[in-house]
């Protein structure tokens, strides 16, 4: 075991030593301030006596040391996420959340409480300027987030926000922020804003969820009858068409036979021009044969007979004789 004596004490204390130690020491701080390691999913931004010099990308790099350059490490790929109405107590297969309702009550276009939770998810696309840019990086992106879906939510009806509008309320946050975010130069991209539970106060939850119930049937019977509709209306469309050939056709039966009795008529007319007599007395025959054709109990008598005797036959019921 070797022992500190005091002749290796004022060895070490002597300019020699002391000279060395020093040698030792900036050695160290040399190495341990000339080289930096940058991740795959970062980029470092380098200043020089606190102005900027550029950009390094991931790997081993070596910088002037003793402070004279400083790298400010940056992520540059990961996506970053902020949480808006709740909080992640723990995370895993089951999560725990605690709700912040300072920030998620909010009021809707027609004068309505709603407590809305969102996110948004975003990547960091010019680290020089998230750097230097904005000083409360964090504060600033929330700020931003806050008025915007505030300001949507206003803008709308508690019904359109808890139903078809969501995704459009999504969609418009994302670009206002983007926007907002490029004014600033914060250096950032917003990917995504996502609405989460979007509930009213807990006094009228059960108000709310009989309009919502009312809606699911209206939907319903609105769906039921159109599917009656789809079914009653090719229907209705096949009988139409069925009863419009059907009168085409008549129509048709119709001008044809009156085709038929001109054809007929103009034939007969030009017998009747050639010969009047016998076409009149010809048409005369055919009329009474067609008026008395069904009729068996009928005589017909020339009334210009001068040798015939006109009788009735008698029948054998008529006052009990013959």
């Amino acid at each position: 075991m070797t022992h500190f004596t005091p002749q290796k004490a004022a060895k070490f204390l002597s300019p020699g030593g002391i000279t060395l130690g020093i040698i030792v020491i900036g050695a160290v701080i040399f190495l341990f301030t000339s080289f930096y390691i940058v991740d795959q999913t970062e980029e470092a931004v380098i200043t020089r006596f606190g102005r900027f010099k550029g950009i390094s990308g991931p790997g081993l790099h070596f910088k002037l040391p003793f402070g004279i350059d400083t790298q400010y490490i940056v992520n540059v790929k990961t996506v970053q996420t902020e949480q808006f109405g709740f909080r992640t107590v723990s995370s895993g297969i089951s999560s725990i959340y605690s709700g912040d309702a300072n920030e998620s009550t909010m009021l809707t276009g027609d004068l309505n409480i709603v407590q809305v939770e969102w996110i948004i998810q975003y990547r960091i696309v010019d680290p020089k300027a998230w750097t230097f840019n904005v000083n409360e990086r964090t504060r600033t992106i929330r700020d931003v987030s806050r008025s915007a879906i505030n300001m949507l939510v206003g803008d709308r009806a508690i019904m359109e926000i808890m139903g078809p509008e969501r995704s459009a309320i999504e969609a418009a946050g994302a670009e206002f922020m983007n926007e907002t975010f490029r004014g600033y130069g914060l250096g950032i991209d917003v990917i995504a804003v996502k609405l989460q539970n979007i509930d009213p106060p807990g006094g009228v939850q059960e108000a709310f969820d009989d309009v919502n119930k009312a809606e699911q049937d209206m939907n319903r019977l609105i769906n039921e009858g159109q599917q009656v509709y789809n079914e009653e209306i090719p229907k209705a469309r096949g009988e139409r068409e069925r009863i419009i050939q059907e009168a085409q056709g008549y129509a048709a039966e119709r001008v044809n036979k009156a085709n038929g009795d001109i054809a007929r008529f103009n034939a007969v007319y030009d017998e009747y021009r050639l010969a009047p007599d016998v076409t009149r007395q010809r048409l005369y025959y055919e009329m009474i044969e067609e008026v008395f054709k069904d009729d068996d109990s009928a005589v017909i008598i020339d009334r210009r007979f001068t040798n015939f005797l006109p009788l009735r036959e008698l029948g054998t019921n008529q006052g009990g004789r013959e």
